[in-house]
């Protein structure tokens, strides 16, 4: 070889030598994982949540806010249909039809059948249990049975009507109340601002003279009770209030039973039954005997 190449590789072999080098030693090969079971596969995944569209959402557990809404909306269809003069029973699928809440779940349908609906107090269930209709406060379907109600109100002292229940519970409200306006009487109470009706009894009309009307509103009775307005007609001399208002029922005794009396023999000369004996003897053997 050329001496030359041979002086440049000795030269590299001591530059070599005298850089220091750090030598990187190899890890060993750990043994691979053994394959996870089906056990240790379920635990290790993640929890997925179900998948939610509109049937799901609709049946799922808590949902009540939902029912009750349905519901709802039902009962207000009902009342609305009954106003309106359509009172004929419909089963539950017609009032989901007419509701636009087909896309109910099943267990909510059935909810609504079976328990829902017969328990609602504004709604009325068929004989054959599979219809429905809704249940006005009170019966009336025209003007003469609502006249024949007030009446009768009227007579047994029940007092007036709400309004709000006349117009729940009879058909096309507004015109037969405005046909019978003149056998009406409206009262607004003051309490709450509500609306009365009242019968108008005009065979009750008479003529007050103005002087008793203008001792009248000058009575002021408001913050007096009953006992105090008693009180104050003693003073005055005025009995004939204490016949009326409110009698307080009074207790009725009750009647002891009847016992069977038990007559007892007389205990007088216990200590002479001896001697009445001896004496009953001697007089049955003196008997026919002659004295001399």
């Amino acid at each position: 070889m050329d001496p030359a190449l041979l002086r440049e590789r000795e030269a590299f072999k001591k530059r070599a030598m005298a850089t220091p080098t750090v030598e990187k030693k190899s890890k060993p090969d750990r043994p691979a994982p053994p394959p996870p079971s089906d056990d240790s596969k379920r635990k290790m995944r993640p929890p997925t949540a179900p998948k939610l569209d509109a049937s799901t959402y609709k049946t799922m557990s808590g949902s009540s806010q939902y029912r009750f809404g349905v519901l709802a909306k039902i009962v207000k269809f009902m009342r609305t249909r009954h106003q309106d003069g359509d009172d004929h029973p419909l089963t539950i699928d017609e009032i989901l039809d007419e509701t636009n809440q087909l896309d109910i779940g099943q267990s909510v349908k059935n909810w609504l059948a079976s328990e829902a609906l017969h328990n609602n107090p504004k709604v009325e269930t068929s004989p054959c249990g599979t219809k429905f209709s809704f249940k006005p406060v009170y019966k009336i379907k025209d003007g003469k049975t609502l006249m024949r109600l007030l009446k009768q109100h009227d007579l047994k002292g029940l007092g007036g009507i709400l309004l709000d229940d006349v117009q729940e519970s009879l058909p096309h409200c507004e015109k037969v109340l405005k046909n019978r306006a003149a056998e009406i009487l409206f009262i607004i109470r003051p309490i709450d601002k509500k609306k009365i009706l009242f019968y108008n009894d005009r065979t009750a009309n008479f003529s007050v003279d103005e002087e008793f009307q203008k001792l009248w509103r000058s009575a002021t009775v408001d913050a007096m009770d009953d006992a105090k307005i008693d009180e104050y007609l003693e003073k005055q001399g005025i009995r004939s209030m204490q016949d009326h208002g409110l009698k307080k029922p009074v207790p009725k005794r009750k009647k002891a039973a009847n016992k069977k009396r038990q007559f007892k023999k007389p205990r007088d000369n216990e200590h002479l039954a001896d001697v009445l004996e001896v004496y009953e003897d001697n007089t049955l053997t003196l008997k026919g005997v002659n004295p001399t």
